[in-house]
């Protein structure tokens, strides 16, 4: 596990070079600076446990600088303990109002700043641990079904969620590979450290080796300030590459060299960075076949594959339909303040009949759409909004078309349609999923009649 560390901020270098000593030699890292402003900077750039904050500075001194540190998100906050050569009982009391851990007065004596160096980090530790209960409390990880897909799935889940081992989740879209990646991280030793999530999809190329990097101020244009990358974010804990199939050939030549490494090169940085990250990739598309279209290296994918998952489609596992439509449904009743809702057998009918192209997030969002435009108690079939008799193309073999042409215009307005509704409805992002340019796509919607979401 990642060791602790610990920023020293005093303008004497003495003190500095003498906490920098005792610090590292008791298994911390440490870095010293010799102003706020400096400490500041490094905060906004680098993550850190603990500050040790000295209240005499030159520029701003430390209590404009701990009242400054306040103002960072919380998990970017480092916990803070200041230290004096001359404080008094005043400076203590505003420094403890303005969120100071503890405070020690010069000289330092090494036992009490190991005891409360050791305190303080122990607190951090607690409050995150706090934090991640009452997130887990708020939003529970929980895969639901009693099929036998799911509960194969369980228990390779919790046969290596206590590893390192890195992970690829496999699965359509809206299956809930991001919900296993969460269940992963919640039973492992990393729990209580950071869950960083990457959408490779949603990241415009010419930005994901910032995001994932990182960025120092100046490194490109737009550049106007340092950036802590997704990797440094995720240190300690675990970094969760969603769509990682998307993900360009430059950008996996990096992500491969960081698993070989465990070291990231923030763009334009002036030197690599140590990070201990587990990684969980997840990805839609079959990564074999991207292979061999020269769309996605081999050696990346022996990286990510040493622990295969695989999500099924709602449809491979009609009898869990009823156990996650009762679960969504209690929990928007419970979200939007509305009455308890009950399904009749027939509406429980309509919906294992449907084919479910969207899966399990289709499920959800129909549940929601329900709990909303509905007032009464018992929901039968016919306020269900869905055709349960639609098939697949390739369900039906034995329909009737004229022509060819009448079958393969079926079967590509089936096929959009699929991919649209993976892309709730952009059109953009569906033609890049499709190889077309967006007019093209326009075009071929309006030939087969397909509605843009907007129109429809």
């Amino acid at each position: 596990m990642k060791r602790a560390r610990i920023l020293i901020v005093d303008d004497e270098p003495g003190i500095r070079q003498s906490l920098t000593g005792v610090l590292d030699d008791e298994g911390f890292v440490s870095v010293a600076l010799a102003s706020g402003e400096a400490a500041l900077d490094a905060i906004a750039r680098d993550k850190f446990d603990l500050v040790l904050l000295d209240i005499w500075l030159p520029g701003i001194d430390g209590l404009e600088t701990l009242a400054r540190i306040g103002e960072f998100p919380s998990q970017d906050r480092p916990v803070v303990v200041m230290i004096s050569g001359h404080g008094n009982i005043e400076t203590a009391v505003r420094a403890t109002k303005l969120g100071a851990f503890d405070f020690m007065e010069k000289p330092l004596s090494i036992d009490k700043v190991m005891v409360v160096v050791r305190n303080a980090l122990e607190q951090r530790r607690l409050a995150e641990q706090v934090e991640s209960l009452r997130a887990a409390t708020g939003h529970p990880h929980r895969i639901i079904g009693e099929s036998v897909p799911m509960r194969a799935l369980r228990q390779q889940l919790s046969l290596m969620a206590a590893t390192n081992g890195r992970v690829l989740i496999y699965g359509e879209s809206g299956t809930g590979k991001e919900l296993v990646a969460h269940a992963i991280h919640a039973q492992s030793h990393r729990a209580s450290e950071p869950f960083v999530e990457v959408n490779c999809a949603a990241i415009p190329e010419e930005m994901i080796e910032s995001e994932l990097f990182g960025h120092s101020k100046g490194s490109f244009s737009g550049a106007s300030e340092d950036k802590t990358g997704k990797f440094r974010k995720a240190d300690g804990g675990t970094l969760f590459l969603d769509e990682v199939g998307d993900m360009s050939l430059k950008t996996q030549a990096k992500v491969l060299r960081v698993l070989d490494e465990q070291r990231i090169e923030p763009v334009g940085g002036p030197e690599s960075l140590q990070v201990d990250v587990r990684v969980i990739a997840a990805t839609n598309k079959n990564l074999q076949e991207e292979i061999e279209r020269g769309n996605f290296r081999e050696d990346l994918f022996y990286r990510l594959n040493v622990v295969p998952f695989y999500v099924p489609p709602l449809r491979d596992r009609v009898e869990d339909i009823p156990l996650l439509a009762d679960y969504f449904l209690a929990e928007f009743t419970r979200s939007y303040a509305r009455k308890s809702k009950e399904l009749t057998p027939e509406a429980y009918q309509a919906l294992k009949d449907y084919h479910w192209p969207g899966n399990v997030r289709e499920l959800k969002n129909l549940m929601e759409r329900i709990v909303i435009m509905n007032p009464q108690i018992r929901i039968d079939a016919r306020h269900i909004p869905i055709n349960p008799s639609r098939r697949s193309l390739l369900e039906r073999t034995s329909d009737n078309f004229g022509s060819l042409q009448e079958f393969r215009e079926a079967a590509e307005r089936e096929f959009i349609e699929k991919k649209l509704e993976e892309n709730s409805g952009n059109v953009t992002r569906t033609a890049e999923a499709l190889g077309l340019e967006r007019s093209n796509l326009y075009r071929k919607m309006k030939a087969l009649g397909i509605l843009p979401k907007e129109q429809a």
